[in-house]
């Protein structure tokens, strides 16, 4: 249960991040209530998940999938370029939280 939380943690990342953008500096109160809520489930999600996983694997993973997320959103919504080297550490930021989760024990 501890990783779906840390997945919803994560995903939360992405919605807040967004929603932020999206509030234009705060003043879309739409966006602004949506950002608070965002990071208020975010960091209860993350507060879960780490009651059960190591803060050296739920860091780093969250993090990883709210920096992944911002990114893929970044380019679908906001239309965001970035050259092919900047995908390729893209993708290996992705080996990494794959990695990491991988070759921990839970």
């Amino acid at each position: 249960m501890s990783w779906i939380y840390l997945l919803i943690a994560g995903i939360f990342e992405v919605v807040w991040a967004t929603t932020m953008k999206l509030s234009n500096g705060f003043s879309v109160l739409s966006y602004s209530l949506a950002t608070l809520v965002g990071i208020a489930i975010s960091f209860g999600s993350l507060v879960l998940a780490t009651k059960n996983l190591s803060l050296s694997i739920a860091y780093p993973i969250w993090t990883g999938i709210g920096a992944v997320g911002a990114i893929i959103v970044g380019v679908v919504l906001f239309h965001d370029q970035f050259s092919a080297v900047t995908w390729l550490f893209v993708v290996l930021l992705v080996v990494s939280i794959i990695g990491i989760k991988v070759t921990t024990g839970h």
